[in-house]
């Protein structure tokens, strides 16, 4: 199926059907089902908020013509799979997911339901889609993060912080698109002559003994890339709250710094590095 005719089904407000409003529907009232594979963040509601937005402007109306139900990942991988469930039971014109790990679990339960994708990371070589240019079946949507930016994040914190000579990743190495951006992160470390450790992490504990592992090791000029993963967005907060690499919280000598894939800033004792592939800095 065409994206242009996928796109064409999308737009709405998030908000949950009542099963009264399913006997009620009347002509060319579209249902449109979204599986957030992330927690409700300030972040993650604002990009929900404009997609949505956009596609109200395009005259897509909550209880017009549109009826919405979004749902939101808690951190347990068993309830994303009964939300899945839940959503396709109502059996949405389209679905929308955000993240590998939600069309993972969605895809294969979808049928022939219509899915776009978004925030997914290398969908060829996860099997979620046959080619970039020709997706193929009944999945389309765009691609968020190429193998190779993962030894683009480690640059790009290196030009920020040009002290770091040694980095954290946290990464979840079962997923293939994480190999992926790892293995890039450590041909990218070779290059800029910084050691370089993967946080292997599956869950919150994981990746708060992960940091303060590394931050124990007591060596100076620290730093930390956070890969993208759905389990990264949900605990993000944590990971910027937590001990820093460097082992120096409080201390005004050193200005470590942490770079996440988002675009949004992660901050540090003394300094924030910010941005996405184009924009970073350091503030004090």
């Amino acid at each position: 199926m065409k994206r242009r005719k996928f796109i064409a089904l999308l737009g709405g407000a998030a908000a949950a059907w009542p099963a009264t409003g399913r006997a009620q529907q009347r002509e060319g009232m579209r249902r449109v089902g979204v599986l957030m594979g992330a927690a409700e963040t300030a972040w993650s509601r604002g990009w929900l908020a404009a997609f949505l937005r956009r596609l109200d402007e395009l005259g897509w109306r909550e209880s017009h013509n549109l009826i919405t139900q979004v749902q939101w990942w808690n951190d347990q991988p068993e309830q994303m799979r009964v939300w899945a469930a839940e959503l396709i039971a109502r059996s949405p014109h389209v679905a929308v997911t955000f993240t590998n790990f939600a069309l993972e679990v969605l895809k294969p339960i979808a049928g022939s339901v219509p899915i776009v994708f978004i925030g997914v990371g290398d969908p060829v070589s996860r099997g979620f889609v046959a080619s970039l240019a020709y997706p193929g079946g009944n999945i389309t949507g765009f691609a968020s993060h190429e193998p190779s930016m993962g030894g683009k994040w480690l640059e790009v914190l290196k030009e920020t912080a040009p002290q770091i000579t040694r980095v954290l990743a946290i990464v979840e190495l079962e997923n293939p698109a994480s190999q992926a951006q790892w293995r890039s992160v450590e041909e990218a470390a070779q290059r800029l002559a910084v050691e370089a450790t993967a946080g292997n992490v599956r869950n919150a504990a994981e990746i708060e003994y992960a940091i303060t592992s590394f931050a124990q090791q007591q060596k100076e000029n620290g730093g930390l890339v956070v890969l993208p993963h759905a389990l990264s967005v949900f605990n993000a907060s944590a990971i910027s709250h937590a001990q820093h690499p460097c082992g120096c919280r409080g201390r005004s000598s050193r200005r470590p710094g942490i770079l996440r894939h988002q675009l949004e800033w992660s901050i540090s004792p003394r300094g924030r590095v910010c941005g996405s592939n184009s924009q970073r800095h350091q503030a004090g």
